[in-house]
This record gives structure tokens, sequence and C-alpha cells, in this order.
């Protein structure tokens, strides 16, 4: 009789084992051929000895011998066993088979962590109870680690599917790695924004382990922090309607984050709605809002407001230092909520707001970046770019002397502990520009307010009227300095000048300010009209009433008046109108960004390509999601196509599965069909 012999072969019989040859056999792999003469020895003993049990003898020595590579790190050893075994036997015990994917997890070798990966995923595919919750967790962690956030995305997703969130310690360790890249980004957005639903799916339910799905404020944080990074304004302001739903508070660090996404979204009210709040804080947490100051101050820039802008550096410090009474104190423990869209409407999202909850041990650290707001000795101050947008907006509406009562009112505020002469660099700044007459206005208001300029001021501005030969302004400016006594001794040909020509030279073209002053006006964009943020203001708030007759209306009186719509517009008119599940009427408006972008007016971005897409899945309209595709695909945008195929499948699981293109019946169906199944083979499905 031929016996079977695989790769490895043990002899059970007690007699055998004694022979020397056996040892050769227990420990390694052999070539049946070198011990056909011993098969032969050992035959005459066939009629004593018990049945020999190959199958069961290999089986364990390719266990033991994977637990021994195991247990000694030796993965790759441990690699090559296991295929032996998966080919002879299929898969090991459970916990063997997920010691070895958590040692491939741990290793610092990306190949072999995206084996682990490709492994889960057939093992999974095969049986998808061989695999632990904890094993999948870890594999998630060692794939973001590695900067491979596709991979990782696939594992959350994966277990998200088994009805699984990772702990929230160790997601919010995920999502640190993965977010460091803008796909990472955009992925673990999209998996955020699944968490939620699955977690507003369990809650309705009442299921009693949902409250463990919940996101926590520091993942909510570290996604919106990555999307204010990578400029994913659209992704971030989805992402804050969630906190709401999810009921996750916001702390200190989301306030500020916040107000980045809506600064670059252009909601202005909403950032005044949390203004509120944020003035009530102690003096001890102005540092840390610093940023939020900056992006409200830009969005009044953006606006066109000066006098909005103007306030709120006049409110900046002093709120801060009138509330610190006992009563307001226990006012500021109470929970807070802000509304996104406004605070009038019925069913408006309030979010939770704790603005002195810091976290101590939080991994997230927000670095603003440098802009219109400065912390300085304990205080908030403007920078030279602040400074000359006031000056530049102030002196376009011509009016100088409110220009001029703002200075005076910050510069003893804000300014004096750093010894700053603000008033003097400003009119410095003007000489240097050539807006004399505005110096000249400056230096009478402060005059006349009775906080005059030092003598230097003086020279300077009669130095720059002589050198573009302003004698009768020249004339008047020197009157006025004898009048306050600045030049009592000297008559009018006294002062030489060259040599102010020179020191008003050499001083000004040191000016920072002056600097600033011509960035910004050689920067300044002409299409950048303030009237888009009004009515994108509008029509978001229209869309959150589910106001969409007024919203529409907003968005047409828009196009006649030839200012043109912008992402926002556009998200915000999906957003509303898919809400109230009107999808073919988001084709009018895919038209309508076609001719945009036809005509270079407007660069779509990937948010609102994104948002077009699922929403054309919702409704079914796939001769467009292709277009879309097709779009994303020309610009080369990543396309996160485990999200739409989700989507394909929740809602158009067996959508034309069966039919074929010679049963379609009209030829609309059988251009439908054909989009579907282009869908289906892109996405890969089936």
């Amino acid at each position: 009789m031929v016996l079977p012999f695989a790769k490895y072969i043990l002899f059970q019989n007690p007699f055998l084992k004694k022979l020397p040859p056996l040892q050769i056999i227990l420990h390694g792999h052999v070539n049946f051929n070198q011990f056909n003469t011993f098969s032969q020895n050992i035959s005459t003993f066939s009629d004593n000895c018990e049945r020999l049990s190959w199958e069961r003898s290999t089986q364990e020595i390719l266990v033991g011998k994977l637990k021994f590579a195991l247990r000694n790190h030796q993965l790759q050893e441990a690699l090559e066993t296991f295929r032996d075994f998966r080919n002879l036997y299929g898969y090991p015990e459970i916990n063997l088979l997920n010691q070895l994917i958590v040692q491939l997890c741990y290793s610092s070798n990306h190949v072999l962590v995206r084996k682990a990966c490709d492994l889960v995923l057939r093992i999974v595919d095969e049986n998808s109870g061989l695999i632990h919750v904890d094993t999948l967790t870890k594999l998630a962690l060692s794939l973001a680690r590695m900067q491979m956030p596709s991979p990782a995305s696939v594992i959350l997703r994966l277990m998200l599917t088994k009805g699984f969130v990772p702990s929230m310690n160790f997601l919010s360790l995920i999502v640190f790695h993965i977010v460091k890249t803008e796909i990472g980004t955009h992925l673990v957005s999209n998996y955020l924004s699944q968490v939620c639903d699955f977690y507003n799916g369990l809650k309705d339910k009442k299921a009693q382990h949902a409250i463990m799905l919940k996101p926590d404020t520091l993942v909510f944080n570290l996604v919106l922090d990555a999307c204010v990074r990578f400029k994913l304004c659209l992704k971030g302001l989805c992402l804050i309607e969630l906190m709401p739903l999810m009921g996750t508070v916001a702390d200190a660090h989301s306030i500020v984050i916040i107000s980045q996404i809506l600064e670059m979204n252009g909601l202005r009210d909403e950032l005044m709605e949390l203004k509120c709040h944020i003035d009530g804080v102690s003096a001890s947490y102005v540092r840390h809002y610093r940023q939020f100051y900056d992006s409200l101050l830009r969005l009044h820039f953006k606006f066109n407001d000066i006098d909005a802008a103007s306030k709120l550096v006049l409110d900046m410090n002093s709120s801060h230092n009138c509330h610190n009474n006992e009563e307001y104190r226990n006012h500021l423990q109470k929970p807070s909520f802000v509304a996104i869209g406004s605070p009038n409407l019925k069913n408006a999202l309030k979010i939770h707001i704790e603005p002195e909850l810091l976290q101590k041990d939080t991994v997230l650290k927000l670095e603003g970046r440098e802009g219109l707001v400065f912390y300085k000795g304990g205080k908030l101050t403007l920078s030279n770019r602040a400074l000359a947008k006031f000056i530049i907006g102030y002196k376009k509406d011509g009016r100088i002397s409110e220009l001029s009562k703002l200075l005076l009112s910050i510069h003893g505020e804000l300014y004096s502990a750093t010894g700053s002469g603000l008033c003097s660099d400003v009119i410095s700044a003007c000489i240097q520009m050539g807006w004399l007459e505005s110096a000249h206005d400056i230096l009478d208001d402060a005059e006349a307010a009775g906080s005059p300029m030092g003598c230097d001021m003086y020279i300077l501005l009669l130095s720059a009227y002589q050198k573009e030969e302003m004698q009768r302004e020249a004339q008047a400016l020197l009157k006025q300095m004898k009048k306050i006594d600045f030049l009592p001794e000297l008559s009018n040909d006294a002062i030489d000048e060259h040599v102010l020509c020179r020191e008003t030279s050499n001083s000004v073209g040191k000016s920072d300010l002056a600097v600033a002053l011509a960035q910004i006006l050689n920067a300044e964009d002409q299409t950048d009209i303030p009237l888009v943020y009004n009515f994108n203001s509008s029509i978001f708030f229209f869309c959150k009433a589910r106001m969409i007759e007024d919203a529409l209306r907003a968005y047409r009186k828009m196009c006649e008046m030839k200012i043109r719509p912008t992402n926002q517009t556009f998200a915000h008119l999906v957003c509303g109108y898919s809400s109230l599940g009107m999808y073919r009427e988001i084709t009018f408006f895919w038209g309508d960004i076609k001719r945009f972008m036809k005509n270079n007016y407007l660069v779509v971005n990937r948010d609102l390509y994104e948002l077009l897409l699922l929403n054309f899945i919702r409704g079914g309209y796939f001769e467009r999601v292709m277009e879309v595709i097709g779009h994303m695909n020309d610009r080369n945008m990543y396309t996160d196509k485990l999200l739409y195929k989700s989507e394909f499948l929740r809602l158009h699981k067996n959508l034309y599965r069966s039919l074929k293109a010679s049963d379609a019946r009209t030829e609309a169906q059988s251009k439908r069909l054909e989009h579907v199944q282009e869908f289906r083979k892109w996405a890969g499905i089936d």
C-alpha cells in the first residue's frame, strides 16, 4: 500500500520513534524519495503497528512550527508555515490565526502590514467569524501609522458593517494618524459621517450599546482640524452639523476650529452667535481664543463691514475683564447651546458648547496661522495686516476721522504695554504710500483730541510736502508746528529740505505697516464682491429653514446682478433640496455649475463634486453620476469608491441586477441600464 505523504511526516508508532532518521523527519521539511528504502524496511512491521495517521501528524507539526515562529517573532517563517497549513487544512484555530495577524500588524515592515490587511480581507470574505474585533482595531491602527489611509478606512468600515466601532481611545489614535494627509482626511470624514448615521439608527431603536459607538469630542476635533488644514470647508461644515445630532460637546478646541470652518464658509451670523459666549470667558482664556477673533475679524472685512470690525477690536479685550462677579461665573458654568443656521429657526441644530473646557491630555495641538490678531503682553493686539485693512477700508469710504478715533481708542489699551506708537506708525505708512492728506488728517485729529504726535511726525510730513513741491500745504504745516511750539525758533526756510527727505526715506523705509499696505493693495481681488457673502448667508438660512423657494429667488437674484456663485452657494442649495428629497432639481443646478465652469467663472472643489455625486446616486440619476465621476477623474481628484458603493447598495442593491440590455423596453431604460452597469463596474459591485 502506498501511503499519502505531505510535506511534513511524523510517525506515531512507538517502535518507529526510536529510529534515528525519524528525528530528522520530526524537525523539518523532508523529501519522501530520500526515505524509500527506510519505508520498505518498516513495511514488515505493518501487521503489528497501528495504522499511521499521516494527516493528523502533519497538522500537528505545522501548528507547532507556526507557534514556534510566532513565539520567536519569525514572521516570514510564520507566513510560509501558515500558507502550507492553509493549503492542506484551511485556517488554523481562531486564536492562532488572530495572533499571526496581530504580530504582522506590529511589524515595522510596510509589506508585512499590507499582507496582514490582504489576509484579513480574504478571511473575512470566506468566514467573517474568524477575526476578532480587537485584531481589526490593531490592524487599522497599524495601517494608519504606516500612512496607508485607504486600507485603514477599509478595515474601519469592515468593522462598522459588523456593528463595531473601535473604542474612542483607539479611534482617536487611528484618526490622528490618518488625517495627516488630505486623502486620509477625506476618507476619515466620510467614515465619521457613516458612524454617526449608524449611531442614530441604533439610538432610534433604543439599542443599549449605542452609547459605546458615539464619537467623542476629541475625534471630532481631530477631523475638523484636518478639514481646516486642507481647506475642506464644505466637508467640515457637514461634520459640524453632525455634532448636535450626536450630542457631542464642543470644548474650547472645538469652538476655535468651528470658527475657522464657519469663516471659510462665510457664515458670519453663526460666528457672531458664538461670540456672545466667548466674550464671557475669563481673561485667562483670552490667549486660546486669539484664532476665534482672527476669524471673525476676517469675515467683517470680507463683508466690507468696517464698523463691525472696529467694534470687535474695541470689545476684544474689555469684554473679558468685566464679567468677574460670582453670579456671572455661575451662569458660565451652565450648558450653552449655539444654533447652526439661525437661533430663530424652530428646528435649528444647536451645538452644546463649553467655552472653558480644555482637555489637558489631548493629542490635538492647534497651530493658528499668522493673521490679523496676535497675543502679546496678556492682550489681543492687531497685526500690521489688520491695521492696513482698517486704513484701506476707512480711506476708501473717506472716513479718516473715524480711523483716527479708532486708533486713539485702542492705542492706550492695546499698545502702551509694548511701547509701540500706533498712530505714529499709521502716519508714517500713509506718508510712504503718498497719502499725505490722510496723514495730515490723522495728525490734526490727534491734536484735536488732546494727544498730539511728536515733532518727528510733523517733520516727516513736512519733508514729504516739500519733496512733492506742495508748498501751500508745507507752509500751513509749518504754521501749525509753530503754533504748538514745535519750532518756535525756526523760520520758514530754516529746515534743510534734502536732510528732511533723507530722514523721511530712512524712517519710512523701515515701516512694516507700509509694506503690508502695499501687499494688500496689490493682492486685492476685484471679483471678491462682499455681496457674495451676503447672498450665500441668506441662501444658507433659507435652506436650513426649508424655505426653498426663497433660497431659489436669492440665487436667481444673484445671477441677475452678475454676481458669480461660489462652491458654497451651490453646496447650500444642493443640501437644501436634498433635505426635501428633491433630487431632480439638483440636476438643474448641475447644468448651471457646468456652464459656470465652461466660462471659467467657477472652479469646483472636491467637496462639492462629492456632494453632487452622493445626491445623484440617491436620486438614481446614474448618467449624472458618471458625468461627475468623469469630471473628478479629469482633475485627478481622489474618489472614495467604498462610500459610493455603500450608498448604492443601501438604496439600489437590486437595480437592473438581472436585466439585460436586450430586455430593455425603451431607449431611455436602455441608456439608464447602461449607466447603472457602468457604475457597478466602476465601483466594483458584483
